[in-house]
């Protein structure tokens, strides 16, 4: 129980530590790039005066003035009047935007003004994608028990064999993936944003959660939209939780193929199974004691067995 408290106890530390760095980073971002933000909107305020202020407008003024207007655009800073959010660089957007950094997401809706702005991204990328990955595999691993291992377990004890009850688990895991993850969020998007449809949400939620992230569709960005900060929040908890279960997706469909022999029918390497040993004797045998699976326990759990009595994801071949 000490070892299982301690696991526990350090994956807390990791998901707190975490949070506690998207807070840094946005503290970071937002006094670096917010006073730049403000200049550039005063500039963009004076150069629409200026322009309006002439009595004649020639070619190169009118180029000059659509050059600026781009690029002030480009980094969302827009000379239409209430077009802007009153800041890209507020707190709530600022940690929007270290959470799309560190998560590889990134929109490119927003993006660092200055130099120093730029720097720091490359440092604060360096050191918090590689921890958000081992935040999201940590998470996962303790899923991997109550969300794969005992389900398969529940459905061989039905009567259904092994090969094909891994494929009815992975078919409803998937079926509940999309209805969690994808339909039931597209349609709080298709909500809360005026200007999307049912397929926009959709589309951002695969776009997002794939961490293509192209950025033609980005949540809280419409002019005086309520709750503003407090939607971004929220949207940065769904891309947190949804990457952590498409990853669970991806190793479910890899031991499954390990199961069936497709990884070595095209000779892939096999999904590891070293951690899933170490937290089943962490957490399972701790925790679950003699409600865990007979295929899950004693010598058959290591011991290569012959293709047709494999009876779990974990009891592979390796050979």
């Amino acid at each position: 129980m000490r070892s299982v408290g301690r696991s526990w106890l350090l994956l807390t530390g990791f998901i707190l530590f975490y949070v506690i760095y998207l807070l840094f980073g946005a503290l970071v971002f937002s006094s670096i790039e917010r006073p730049v933000e403000e200049k550039l909107r005063h500039d963009m305020e004076a150069l629409k005066q200026e322009f309006l202020n002439q009595s004649c407008v020639n070619a190169a003024s009118l180029e000059r003035f659509l050059v600026k207007v781009l690029t002030a655009n480009k980094y969302g800073v827009s000379v239409l009047r209430n077009s802007s959010a009153p800041s890209n660089w507020d707190l709530a957007s600022s940690m929007f935007f270290a959470n799309t950094l560190v998560t590889t997401v990134g929109y490119g809706h927003t993006t660092p003004l200055s130099d120093t702005g730029k720097a720091f991204s490359i440092l604060y990328a360096l050191i918090g994608v590689p921890f958000t990955m081992l935040v999201l595999t940590a998470c996962v691993q303790r899923l991997m028990y109550p969300l794969v291992l005992a389900p398969v377990g529940l459905i061989q004890r039905s009567g259904i064999e092994p090969r094909p009850a891994t494929i009815v688990h992975f078919l409803l895991l998937l079926v509940l993936v999309v209805l969690c993850f994808f339909v039931a969020p597209a349609a709080v998007f298709s909500t809360v944003e005026e200007s999307w449809s049912f397929l926009d949400g959709i589309y951002f939620c695969f776009i997002s959660l794939c961490t293509i992230g192209l950025g033609d569709f980005v949540p809280g960005t419409q002019p005086r939209q309520k709750y503003r900060q407090l939607y971004q929040v929220a949207v940065m908890v769904y891309l947190f939780v949804g990457l952590m279960v498409m990853y669970l997706l991806l190793r479910t469909f890899h031991k499954m193929a390990d199961l069936h022999g497709l990884t070595t029918f095209f000779q892939l390497p096999r999904c590891e199974e070293s951690d899933l040993d170490e937290d089943r004797e962490a957490i399972v045998e701790s925790e679950h004691g003699d409600q865990m699976p007979p295929f899950l326990t004693g010598k058959a759990s290591s011991k290569p067995l012959e293709p047709g009595s494999q009876p779990s994801y974990n009891t592979i071949n390796k050979g």
